[in-house]
């Protein structure tokens, strides 16, 4: 399970299995800039994922992955807001040879996280009382 909890302000705290995470909004819409905003963390999410994948991938392959980064940049739109772009780049330190660059971004392509997004998942939002039982 994964718990949010109110903080202060806009802050509000993550728990996900033992580890503590928090997200906050910038100063000029009203936040403190204490963390990344949960949509930073989607994309994030979305680029940490696709890191692992090419790593993996690297591994699997014998090939290696010291000086793997993967960098993303996103744009958002309104109505409705949400994320309208997000642009990957992963940078190697070794040449990938070239018979394993279409399988590489193949692997990147379809990473979970990836997934998700692209096949849309079944999101459930309900309200439970927290008011005692009577």
């Amino acid at each position: 399970m994964i718990r949010v909890d109110h903080q202060a302000g806009d802050r509000f705290g993550i728990r996900i299995r033992g580890h503590v995470l928090s997200v906050d909004q910038p100063i000029d819409v009203g936040g403190a800039d204490t963390a990344p905003t949960p949509t930073e963390l989607f994309v994030a999410s979305l680029t940490s994922c696709v890191a692992f994948y090419v790593r993996r991938y690297l591994h699997r392959h014998h090939l290696d992955a010291t000086g793997l980064v993967v960098d993303a940049s996103f744009q958002l739109a309104n109505k409705p807001a949400r994320v309208d772009r997000i642009d990957i780049s992963i940078r190697l330190s070794d040449a990938l040879p070239p018979v394993r660059r279409d399988a590489l971004l193949a692997v990147a392509r379809h990473c979970t996280v990836h997934n998700s997004i692209t096949t849309e998942p079944d999101i459930s939002i309900d309200l439970v009382s927290s008011a005692p039982a009577g």
